[in-house]
């Protein structure tokens, strides 16, 4: 799975360059998000833009990813395709994720949240 990462300010910005997020590459996804985490990125924003369909294993590994980050950290969306919008709405997890229409609107959301421990999004 590729996914291009860049460091702007204190966020990390991750962008899935698969067209596809489902079981097949549910473990690397993951993989790629908890290393993320790991290496101390603390706010992050995922920016789905290429991804065309996302089934439950991939809204697994994204429910797991903002359990992960809670209370110290944040995880916010952007770029989500209309088909990807669409399963937000039936699971209403976009109630539960922070949506926002692009890159820069979700980088100066989590900016603005000044350091990573106040909390999640």
């Amino acid at each position: 799975m590729r996914i291009h990462s860049k460091q702007e300010q204190d966020v990390m910005i991750l962008t899935p360059m698969e067209k596809n997020i489902d079981a097949s590459i549910q473990d690397e996804f993951k993989a790629a998000l908890v290393e993320a985490i790991d290496e101390g990125h603390k706010k992050i924003v995922l920016d789905l833009s290429h991804v065309k369909f996302l089934d439950s294993s991939g809204l697994g590994v994204m429910v797991s990813m903002v359990k992960k980050l809670s209370g110290s950290g944040a995880l916010a969306f952007c770029g989500i395709q209309e088909q990807v919008g669409q399963v937000f709405s039936l699971t209403r997890l976009d109630r539960v994720f922070n949506i926002y229409p692009n890159k820069n609107v979700a980088l100066d959301a989590l900016v603005s949240k000044g350091p990573a421990t106040e909390g999640a999004v």
